[in-house]
């Protein structure tokens, strides 16, 4: 199924469900945003690189930039699980979040930088403050604010990455709350 956005959608593997109930019962504790992200984390960790979590058509990429296939979209808005298939090269905006948000490798591995916003006279300016390599089975969690970064993959081959928020992907159509398009620093 194609979302208005232009996201994908499809039937879930037994194992992508086993794992959906686990976030489900995480979110459904009502915890604060950083602490509902870290034991999402510990629930996505046993699932990344296992074969059969997605199917076929959840690793399909595409030519011109990632793509995000939209895996579960819980009824009540509270958290979705997408995928992102990153061909080599392949990157993002540099940007930040509406939500919350875990991120797993699931194959390859993605490079991030993450950004630190900072007054500059009238104006700001983003500089750089971390880069990290994430492979195959690492986890990260964050929580907005402070979440400013861009990731992409550098890899020579394909790379796919378990992504949950705790929005209503499905409806918003990204997870994305603002593209940064200021000065960047990259010296740390």
């Amino acid at each position: 199924m194609t979302t208005p956005t232009g996201t994908t959608a499809s039937p879930v593997t037994a194992r992508l469900a086993e794992f959906v109930d686990g976030v489900r019962e995480a979110v459904g504790r009502g915890l604060p945003p950083d602490v509902t992200a870290y034991l999402v984390g510990e629930r996505l960790a046993p699932f990344l690189g296992t074969a059969d979590l997605l199917n076929p058509a959840q690793r399909e990429s595409a030519p011109d930039r990632y793509r995000q296939h939209i895996l579960h979209a819980e009824p009540d808005g509270s958290f979705s699980v997408v995928a992102l298939v990153w061909l080599p090269g392949q990157r993002t905006a540099v940007h930040d979040h509406v939500s919350w948000c875990v991120t797993g490798v699931h194959e390859g591995e993605e490079h991030e930088r993450r950004y630190r916003l900072v007054p500059d006279g009238l104006t700001s300016r983003l500089v750089a403050v971390e880069d990290v390599v994430n492979p195959r089975g690492s986890v990260c969690g964050f929580a907005p604010p402070g979440d400013i970064h861009r990731v992409w993959n550098a890899c020579g081959s394909t790379a796919i990455s378990i992504h949950v928020y705790g929005a209503d992907i499905a409806r918003l159509g990204s997870s994305v709350r603002r593209v940064y398009e200021l000065p960047t620093s990259d010296e740390r």
